[in-house]
C-alpha cells in the first residue's frame, strides 16, 4: 500500500493529499469509493481482514491509515480506530481503559459533554478528579490515576498545558495519557510525538472541515491498547458509515490548505480585537500576548482556528451575532465557513453571558476582519 512513512520526509501538504491512498491499479480510481457492505463472502474458516460490517470495512481501513500518517508521520506501527463521532471516540478510551475502583483525571474546563461522561464514569464506580488545563494544574491531582485526560487547547477557553511535562509525570506514576487534539488538528499538534499514549479527536471539525459529517478517531502507539479500543467499538457498535468515512478521507486532501488559511484568519481576527474596548478576556494561543503563547509555541506548529472573547453582556453579544454577515451563528468549529456563537446559550460551560467562541473559516482575511469590526460597531450602545 502507499505508505508515505516508508519514504523520505514530506511536507504536510504532500502528506495530506497522498495519505492513505492504495497502490495504483490500472483503470481503478485513485481513491476507491465507499464500500457499502454488512457482510462479505466468507466460505470455510474465518480468515482475512473483512468479515462483518461492524468489525471492519475497506473504506475505514484507508481512512484509518490516512489519519495515522497525519498524526504520526514516519510511524507505520501506530494504530488508528475511527468512530461514528468524537464523543464515541472519547468514551471508548475512557470506558475501555478504566475499571471500577480506578481513578481518572479530567480537565474541569474542557468540552461541555465531559461532565456527562464524568457522571457515567462515577456510576460505574470509577473515581474522577478534575483540575483546570492552565499551568499544568492536573499535576496536583495525578497521583495514583489510571488515566489522565488532557484537552489542549481547551474548548472553549483556549488554555494550553505543557503536554511533555504532564506526560513525564504521568508515566513516572504508571498513568496513561490521552490528549484531545480536536482543536489543534494533526497539522497543528501531534500528541503522540509529545509522548501521549492516545491522540483522540472529533473528526467532525477541523480534520474534515466542511461541517457535513460526524466522525471521531483514536490513534495509539501501543497495539494492546489499540486492541482494547477496537474491542470497545465492536461491543458498542459506534461505527462510522462508509459514506462518512469516504467523505472524511476525501476532505483530508485539503487539510493543509484549509487549516493554514484558517489559522491566518484566526490570528487576523484576534489582532483586530486587541484594541476594541468592548472586548475582554481575548484568547488566542497565536497572539504573543496570550498567557498560553510560550507553551503553545513549544509544542504546536499551528495555533488553531478558534478565537474566544467576551462582550459586555448577553444583549451586546446577541446584537453582535445578529450583525455578522459572513459568519454563521452555529455551534461546532473548524469549518471552511466561519462560525461563531454565544456559548453560554448551551448552559454547559462556565463562561460569561457575553462569551463568544469564534471559528475562523477560509474567507479572504480582509473581508472577514471587516465583517467582525462592522458587527462590533453595530452592536455597540446606541447603535
Amino acid at each position: 500500500m502507499d505508505h508515505l512513512s516508508d519514504r523520505r520526509p514530506y511536507g504536510d501538504g504532500t502528506r495530506a493529499v497522498r495519505a492513505g491512498l492504495p497502490e495504483p491499479v490500472k483503470n481503478e480510481p485513485t481513491l476507491p469509493g465507499p464500500v457499502f457492505a454488512a457482510h462479505f463472502h466468507l466460505p470455510g474458516d474465518v480468515s482475512g481482514p473483512y468479515t462483518y460490517g461492524r468489525d471492519t470495512n475497506p473504506t475505514w481501513t484507508l481512512l484509518e491509515r490516512a489519519i495515522g500518517e497525519l498524526e504520526a508521520p514516519g510511524r507505520p506501527d501506530v494504530d488508528t480506530v475511527v468512530f461514528a463521532s468524537g464523543m464515541a471516540a472519547i468514551s471508548a478510551v475512557l470506558l475501555s481503559q478504566a475499571r471500577t475502583g480506578d481513578t481518572v483525571v479530567l480537565p474541569d474546563d474542557g468540552y461541555q459533554a465531559l461532565p456527562l461522561l464524568r457522571e457515567q464514569l462515577e456510576a460505574y464506580g470509577i473515581h474522577v478528579r478534575t483540575a483546570p488545563t492552565g499551568e499544568e494544574a492536573q499535576l496536583e491531582v495525578l497521583d495514583g490515576a489510571r488515566l489522565l485526560w488532557i484537552e489542549t487547547p481547551s474548548n472553549p477557553g483556549l488554555d494550553v498545558c505543557d503536554v511533555r511535562r504532564l506526560v513525564a509525570a504521568a508515566h513516572a506514576g504508571g498513568t496513561l495519557v490521552a490528549v484531545d487534539n480536536t482543536l489543534a488538528t494533526p497539522l497543528g499538534q501531534r500528541p503522540l510525538e509529545l509522548g501521549a499514549d492516545f491522540s483522540v479527536a472529533s473528526g467532525t471539525k477541523g480534520l474534515t472541515g466542511h461541517g457535513d459529517l460526524l466522525l471521531g478517531y483514536v490513534v495509539c502507539r501501543d497495539a494492546e491498547l489499540a486492541a482494547g479500543i477496537r474491542r470497545w467499538r465492536k461491543i458498542i457498535g459506534a461505527i462510522p458509515g462508509p459514506m462518512e468515512a469516504w467523505l472524511a478521507h476525501r476532505s483530508l486532501a485539503t487539510i493543509d490548505l484549509r487549516t493554514r488559511r484558517q489559522w491566518d484568519n484566526a490570528l487576523a481576527v484576534a489582532e483586530a480585537l486587541l484594541d476594541r474596548a468592548e472586548v475582554t478576556d481575548l484568547r488566542y494561543p497565536g497572539l504573543p500576548s496570550d498567557p498560553s503563547h510560550k507553551t503553545a509555541a513549544r509544542q504546536m506548529s499551528g495555533f488553531g482556528s478558534v478565537v474566544s472573547f467576551t462582550l459586555p453582556d448577553r444583549e451586546h453579544a446577541e446584537r453582535f451575532m445578529a450583525a455578522l454577515r459572513l459568519v454563521e451563528d452555529a455551534t461546532s468549529f473548524g469549518g471552511v465557513r466561519s462560525t461563531a456563537e454565544r456559548r453560554r446559550r448551551w448552559g454547559g460551560d462556565a463562561v460569561p453571558e457575553g462569551f463568544i467562541r469564534f471559528s475562523a473559516g477560509a474567507e479572504d482575511p480582509a473581508d472577514l476582519v471587516a465583517d467582525v469590526l462592522r458587527a462590533l460597531d453595530s452592536a455597540g450602545p446606541g447603535a
